[in-house]
């Protein structure tokens, strides 16, 4: 059995009990959640737990790392209501099937390692929201459906509600102190569902969501025209659901890595997601990606291997063949408590001691994504804008740290000893440190502790070489590292530089 499981990366000794038990309460908490992503959406609700399951066991098996668990998630399928809307689930079927492809080559291309330029103060952001949208997400279970409107619960149906709901939260409290050999998830679960069955107790189940039974996924082609213009209405719904499920998965991938101590393959996870969402469009599902919500649940639960993410894909099957109606009648109090104190656990409270010691950029962006993701559920915008003010406060703060030290040698050459980066931010400092008019005939820039970086910045000493070649005044570059001097003789046939080798440094002489 060891050797069987070694060979989908179980490396490490399994917990087999941990695992089992952790599988099933990440399956618990899926259930509910593919259910309501499906019915937003107005798909068909097997079409959620289908999506669950294919994901689920697909990247379990293949994916970037053990612990890290996938399913139908509401940031993806946010971006595909609209197509369901304008051209119908057929289409739908489609774009998942464009964004694996689209997921595979990313990973073909080993460009996963890009998600490495995401900076902290991004993935608190991301974070947070998330944690946000977990806690609010639940809030729509207090509500119920009256005359075609949803309603608010109240009086006994909504006392009922909060009392379970905070029976879960406190077993997930205690029930640790007393032994962690089962996840606290679990037991709350367990314990709430035969209290309502016990006191046959009126409140909210699964079954008030949509009915979980059915048969095995089938295949199915999509019903689509295979020409051009369906082409080109599916792929941008495909590019825009690649990107928001590389990107949640890959920060979620990271997450898994801090709080576990270990690290995951970002390209293979590119590749397992891709290839679970070209199955998904070819067998009725929705696709999907990782799920920081259950992956927390998973990781919480004492979950460190694939096992219990391959428990929950087939626990999930099995319901949805066998066990639809004892499910059914789970109390959806005990599935929010447990998503509540998710919320709680995924919540980087760390990040207001931050407040105090993090510089107000960092705090800004941090700010900035979370406020995106909560209000526009689209995290791939969010850590869009994030890294880039991140990368443009890092220009800005990088371009205020180029300084010049000057002095004149007993020959009468003018010296100018250059500290920090030349790069498109720091020419405009750089060309204000020299003193054309004033200097003597003969001028050396020592880059001993600086760095020609780009086109901008090559642009730069061509400018300043041409500015002292019109006064007659010839300029030195001294200390040029290897790749500096490598991009001046690419760019020669652009800027009209010339290198000239020399024993004791580089030389890049004026016009005459």
């Amino acid at each position: 059995m060891q050797k069987v499981l070694n060979l989908f990366d179980f490396k490490q000794k399994v917990d087999y009990k941990t695992e089992i038990l952790a599988g099933l309460t990440v399956a618990m908490t899926m259930i509910p959640e593919s259910l309501s992503f499906a019915l937003v959406a107005d798909f068909p609700p097997r079409v959620g737990l289908y999506g669950a399951f294919i994901m689920g066991i697909i990247t379990a098996i293949f994916g970037g790392r053990p612990g890290l668990v996938s399913g139908g998630a509401g940031a993806t399928v946010i971006v595909l209501i609209a197509l369901m809307k304008t051209h119908g689930l057929e289409y739908v079927f489609g774009a998942v099937a464009m964004a694996g492809v689209i997921q595979i080559i990313v990973g073909l291309l080993k460009l996963g390692k890009f998600i490495r330029l995401v900076p902290q103060p991004v993935m608190y952001g991301f974070v947070n929201g998330l944690a946000v949208i977990i806690f609010t997400s639940q809030l729509k279970q207090f509500k119920i459906l009256v005359n075609g409107q949803y309603e608010w619960l109240s009086g006994s149906p909504l006392f009922i509600m909060i009392s379970l709901v905070a029976l879960t939260i406190a077993i997930i409290l205690l029930f640790p102190k007393i032994t962690k050999a089962i996840p606290a998830s679990l037991v709350a679960i367990l314990v709430v569902f035969g209290i309502v069955l016990l006191f046959n107790i009126d409140t909210k189940q699964v079954v008030d969501i949509a009915s979980i039974s059915g048969s095995l996924p089938p295949f199915h082609i999509p019903q689509i025209p295979f020409t051009f213009e369906t082409f080109k209405i599916i792929l941008p719904y495909g590019l825009i659901m690649a990107a928001v499920g590389l990107t949640e998965g890959l920060l979620t991938l990271n997450l898994v890595d801090e709080i576990t101590g270990t690290k995951g393959n970002s390209n293979r996870e590119c590749l397992a997601q891709g290839t679970a969402n070209i199955a998904n469009g070819f067998f009725f599902g929705m696709g999907g990606c990782p799920m920081i919500a259950q992956t927390l649940v998973n990781l919480s639960s004492g979950s460190r291997a694939r096992l219990s993410g391959i428990i929950a894909a087939l626990t999930i099957l099995v319901i949805i063949l066998v066990g639809a109606p004892v499910i059914e009648l789970v109390p959806m109090a005990a599935l929010i408590g447990v998503m509540i104190m998710v919320a709680i656990g995924t919540f980087e409270w760390a990040s207001f001691k931050a407040f105090t010691k993090m510089p107000k950029p960092d705090i800004f962006v941090m700010l900035v994504v979370t406020l995106i993701t909560i209000f526009l559920h689209n995290l791939a915008l969010a850590v869009l804008i994030g890294v880039i003010i991140s990368a443009l406060v890092f220009a800005w703060e990088s371009a205020k740290r180029i300084r010049a030290r000057k002095y004149v040698d007993e020959a009468g050459v003018k010296h100018y000893e250059l500290y920090g980066p030349l790069f498109f931010g720091s020419t405009t400092a750089f060309a204000e440190k020299f003193d054309v008019q004033n200097d003597p005939n003969e001028v050396i820039i020592d880059f001993a502790e600086s760095k020609i970086t780009d086109m901008s910045a090559i642009d730069a000493v061509n400018k300043i070489t041409e500015r002292y070649a019109a006064l007659g005044k010839k300029v030195h570059l001294k200390h040029l590292s290897a790749d500096c001097v490598e991009l001046l003789k690419n760019a020669a046939a652009i800027i009209d530089v010339n290198i000239l080798e020399d024993p004791t440094y580089k030389v890049v002489p004026g016009k005459k």
